[in-house]
C-alpha cells in the first residue's frame, strides 16, 4: 500500500514539473503558431511569405554567420517546424552576445554621465529575448540561467539605471524626443517577461514598468523647455509619423507580451489607444496599385505607416473594420519596426482579418483635426488617388521642423506639393537645411522664416490650427503661424478654403517694418510656369499654382517688362533622404517692400474630367477687400475677403459692404447656379462665413448672431443643413424662405421657432 501511495507520489511529481516547464511566449504562442499554419494552407500570399523566411533562414545556416536580429527569423522558424537546427543557432548567438560588456555604441557610454541604456541596447534586447523566449525549451538549465542573467545585466539593468530607477535615472519622458523613453523602458519590460523564471526580480520589474504607461501616455509638456504633450487629444503624435508608429509600438509589444505571459495581470487602462489608429489612417494617402505615403512632416518618411501598431492592437482585441482595412491597406508598405506582412514578426502576428466588402470606406469622415499637435488632413474622400491636403501649425522642436503653416498635397496617387523631408542625423544639411524654414513651403519676410534656433531649443510661441470644416461644398481650415514669427511679424495667418477643384491658400501677413514677403513651393515632378500658371506636374497628375493677390504673374512677355507682376525664382534645395542630391524649389514674391500684404493664391486641380474645362477664376475687388470668383460645374462661387477683418481696427466691428453684401465675417463665400443673379439672396445655393456674427443683403438677414463663428450651410434658404463652429449657447438665426423649424446643425437636428416677419428660423446651439 505504501508503496503504490509512493509511486502515484512520483508520478504527480514529474507531471507537475512537466507543467511548470511549459512555456508561456511571449509572441510566439501556440495559438499564434497554428493560426499562422492555418493561413499558410488557405493564403496563397502568407504561404509565399513564409517560404520565403524559411529559404532565407536555411541560407543563413549554411553561411554560419549570425546577428542579434537574426533571432527573430530563426526564433519562427523554430517555433513552427520544431528542428533543433534553428533552436542551435538561436543558442549560439545568445551565448555570444550575452558575454558582452555592452550593448551600447561609445557614443553614448562616453557621454556624462555616462548613458548605459539606449536604442543599441533595446534593439539588441528585444531580438535577443525573441530568440530566448522560442528556443527556451531547447536549452539546458544551466544555458538558460546564463543567458536570462545576461540579458538582465546587458538589456534590463542598464535602461532601469538610466531611465526608471528614482537612485540613478537620468532621463524624464521628453529627453530623446518621447519615443526613446517608451523603447528603453517596455523593452526591458519584454525582456523582463523572457526572463521571469530564472531571474527573481524580473516579476518585480515587469510591474514597476507597467505602472509608468498612464503617465507616459499623458504626459503634458513642460513649459520651460517649450514642450508639448506627446499626444494630441484626438489620438495624434507629434513627433512624426516615423516616431509615432515607433514610440506606440514598443510599448503595445510590450502589453501583448505581458497579457500573453501573465492574462491574469490587471494592466492599465490606456484610452488614447482607442484613436491611434485614426491618426494613421488620417494621415496616411492612398495610391492605386503603389505603396501607400503618409504625411511626412518633420522627420518623418513618405512611405511609413501605422501597421505596426495596428496589428498589435488587434491581436491586443482592438477589432473594427476600419482597422482591418487599414491593415489590408499598409501591410506590403514599411512601418519600419518590422512587423509588415513579410517579417517574421509580421507573420507570427499577422491577424486573421474579417472579409471586408470592396467597396468598404472607414465610417470617419474624410478630414482631420489635432489641435494640440497642429496638424490637420483635409481630403475629398478617402479612395484611392483622391486629393489630400495636410497642413502642419504646431510645435517646433527635435523632430519637429521649422514649418509653421506649412502644407503639402496628394494628388491623383503623386505627392505633387511636398515637404523636403529630412537626411541623417549626423549630416550637416539636416540642421543647416532641412530643420529650417527654407525647406518648407512657408512664408518668409526679407529671407527669414523662424529662428534658426527653434528646432534645437523649441518654439517658445507655438504655431496654432484652428476651425476644420468639412462640408461637401466648402472645406475650410485656419492656420496661425504669428507665435514662431514674433521676432519678425505680428499676423501670419494662413486659410485654406477648399471649393470644388479648386483650394484658395490666403496669407494675411503684417510686419513691424516694411519688408519683401515671399511664399515657398517645393514640389515633386516637373514644375514651369505657363502664363498665369505655375504647373506641376509627374506623369498624369498635376495641379496649377496660381497667385491672384497681390497680383499675377505677367500673362506675357518677359518679367523685367512687368515689374509690379508677381516675380517667379528658382531656387536650389536638398532632395529627401538624398543630401547629395539638389532639387529646385520656388520662390514667388511681389516688387513692393510693405509691412502688410495678403498673399491669395489658387490651386487648381486637374482631373480626368476638367483637363479641357478648368475652373474660370476670376479677381475683383472693392474698398476694403479683395474677391475671387470661380465657376466650375455648373456653379459660380464668389468669395469675399474683408479687409477690415484683419485686425487693423480696434473698438469696432468689421462691419462692410462688398457688393452689397453687409458683413462683418473675415471670409465670405456664396454660391450660385450659373446665370443666376449673385446679386439676389434668394439664388444663394450654398453660403459660408468664418469669424463673421451676421450677413444681409437689401435689408433682409440672412444669417445672424451676437457672437462670432464659423458656418457652412448647404440648401441654403431651404432646407438648411449647417456646420457650425461657434460660442456654446448662441442664439442663432438663418434665413428661410417659408416656414422652417428645424435645421440640421452638425449632423443632428435642432428645433427652433420660425419668425414669419423676420424670414429667420431662430434656434439655440448648445
Amino acid at each position: 500500500m505504501k508503496r503504490r501511495i509512493v509511486v502515484v507520489l512520483v508520478f504527480c511529481v514529474l507531471n507537475v514539473s512537466a507543467f511548470a516547464q511549459k512555456r508561456a511566449f511571449l509572441l510566439h504562442t501556440d495559438e499564434n503558431i497554428n493560426r499562422l499554419k492555418g493561413l499558410i494552407e488557405k493564403n496563397d500570399e502568407i504561404r509565399e511569405a513564409w517560404n520565403k523566411q524559411k529559404e532565407a533562414t536555411d541560407q543563413m545556416l549554411e553561411r554560419d554567420r549570425f546577428g542579434a536580429a537574426d533571432c527573430q527569423t530563426l526564433g519562427l522558424v523554430y517555433r513552427m517546424t520544431g528542428e533543433d537546427k534553428y533552436a542551435e543557432a538561436i543558442k549560439n548567438i545568445l551565448l555570444d552576445q550575452v558575454k558582452r560588456d555592452s550593448w551600447e555604441g561609445r557614443e553614448l557610454l562616453s557621454r556624462t554621465p555616462s548613458w548605459q541604456g539606449g536604442l543599441g541596447g533595446a534593439h539588441n534586447s528585444f531580438f535577443l529575448s525573441i530568440g530566448f523566449d522560442c528556443a527556451y525549451n531547447y536549452l539546458s538549465a544551466s544555458e538558460r540561467m546564463e543567458i536570462a542573467e545576461g540579458l538582465a545585466r546587458l538589456g534590463v539593468q542598464p535602461q532601469l539605471h538610466d531611465w526608471l530607477n528614482a537612485e540613478t535615472n537620468i532621463h524624464t519622458f521628453d529627453t530623446m524626443g518621447h519615443n526613446w523613453w517608451s523603447a528603453c523602458v517596455y523593452i526591458a519590460g519584454f525582456t523582463s517577461l523572457a526572463i521571469r523564471n530564472e531571474v527573481p526580480k524580473a516579476q518585480n520589474w515587469v510591474k514597476e514598468i507597467e505602472a509608468t504607461a498612464p503617465e507616459w501616455f499623458k504626459y503634458s509638456g513642460d513649459l520651460l523647455q517649450n514642450k508639448i504633450p506627446t499626444f494630441d487629444r484626438n489620438g495624434g503624435y507629434w513627433e512624426s509619423i516615423n516616431y509615432a508608429n515607433f514610440g506606440v509600438s514598443q510599448y503595445l509589444i510590450f502589453r501583448l507580451a505581458l497579457e500573453n505571459v501573465m492574462p491574469k495581470f490587471q494592466q492599465s487602462d490606456i484610452p488614447i489607444l482607442d484613436n491611434v489608429i485614426d491618426f494613421f489612417i488620417a494621415t496616411t494617402y492612398f495610391a492605386k496599385d503603389e505603396a501607400p505615403m503618409c504625411v511626412n512632416f518633420g522627420d518623418g518618411n513618405i512611405h511609413k505607416n501605422g501597421n505596426a501598431c495596428a496589428v498589435l492592437l488587434w491581436n491586443l482585441g482592438y477589432h473594427k473594420d476600419r482597422y482591418a482595412w487599414y491593415i489590408y491597406k499598409v501591410a506590403h508598405g514599411n512601418d519600419k519596426e518590422g512587423l509588415q506582412l513579410g517579417t517574421p514578426n509580421g507573420l507570427i502576428l499577422f491577424p486573421e482579418l474579417p472579409i471586408l466588402n470592396d467597396d468598404y470606406k472607414p465610417d470617419l469622415g474624410d478630414s482631420f483635426i489635432y489641435p494640440d499637435m497642429g496638424w490637420a488632413t483635409i481630403r475629398n474622400s478617402l479612395d484611392d488617388n483622391a486629393t489630400m491636403l495636410a497642413v502642419k501649425s504646431g510645435l517646433t522642436w527635435n523632430h519637429s521642423h521649422a514649418d509653421a503653416g506649412s502644407y503639402i498635397l496628394f494628388h491623383k496617387g503623386k505627392n505633387l506639393i511636398i515637404d523636403s523631408g529630412n537626411s541623417s542625423y549626423s549630416n550637416p544639411l539636416y540642421t543647416e537645411y532641412y530643420c529650417q524654414s527654407e525647406a518648407h513651403n512657408v512664408v518668409l519676410f526679407n529671407g527669414e522664416g523662424q529662428s534658426r534656433k527653434d528646432p534645437y531649443f523649441g518654439s517658445v510661441n507655438h504655431a496654432t490650427i484652428h476651425n476644420l470644416v468639412d462640408g461637401d461644398k466648402f472645406k475650410y481650415l485656419l492656420a496661425n503661424a504669428t507665435g514662431p514669427y514674433f521676432h519678425l511679424l505680428d499676423r501670419n495667418y494662413r486659410s485654406f478654403l477648399w471649393i470644388g477643384n479648386v483650394i484658395l491658400v490666403i496669407d494675411d501677413l503684417l510686419a513691424r517694418e516694411p519688408g519683401k514677403f515671399e511664399w515657398l513651393l517645393h514640389y515633386n515632378g516637373e514644375s514651369k510656369r505657363r502664363g498665369l500658371d505655375l504647373s506641376v506636374k509627374q506623369d498624369n497628375a498635376e495641379v496649377l499654382v496660381r497667385p491672384l493677390y497681390p497680383e499675377t504673374f505677367p500673362e506675357g512677355g518677359l518679367p523685367h517688362d512687368f515689374p509690379e507682376k508677381m516675380t517667379l525664382e528658382e531656387r536650389l534645395g536638398y532632395e529627401d533622404h538624398h543630401p547629395e542630391n539638389r532639387v529646385p524649389y520656388w520662390s514667388i514674391s511681389h516688387f513692393e517692400k510693405t509691412d502688410r500684404t495678403k498673399f491669395i493664391t489658387a490651386i487648381l486641380l486637374k482631373d480626368n474630367e476638367n483637363t479641357d474645362n478648368l475652373p474660370v477664376i476670376e479677381r475683383f475687388q472693392g474698398n476694403d477687400y479683395l474677391g475671387v470668383r470661380i465657376t466650375q460645374k455648373g456653379e459660380t462661387t464668389e468669395v469675399y475677403f474683408n479687409l477690415l477683418a484683419d485686425g487693423r481696427i480696434k473698438h469696432r466691428n468689421s462691419m462692410i459692404n462688398m457688393n452689397g453684401w453687409e458683413t462683418d465675417a473675415y471670409l465670405t463665400a456664396l454660391t450660385f447656379n450659373v446665370g443666376a443673379d449673385l446679386n439676389n439672396a434668394d439664388n444663394i445655393r450654398d453660403l459660408f462665413i468664418t469669424h463673421g456674427s451676421y450677413l444681409r443683403r437689401d435689408g433682409q438677414v440672412l444669417i445672424h448672431a451676437l457672437s462670432k463663428y464659423t458656418a457652412e450651410i448647404e440648401n441654403f434658404g431651404q432646407s438648411p443643413k449647417m456646420i457650425f463652429q461657434g460660442q456654446k449657447g448662441v442664439y442663432l438665426g438663418i434665413y428661410n424662405k417659408s416656414s422652417v423649424k428645424s435645421i440640421s446643425v452638425n449632423g443632428g437636428k435642432v428645433d427652433g421657432d420660425y419668425n414669419t416677419k423676420l424670414k429667420l428660423t431662430q434656434i439655440r446651439i448648445d
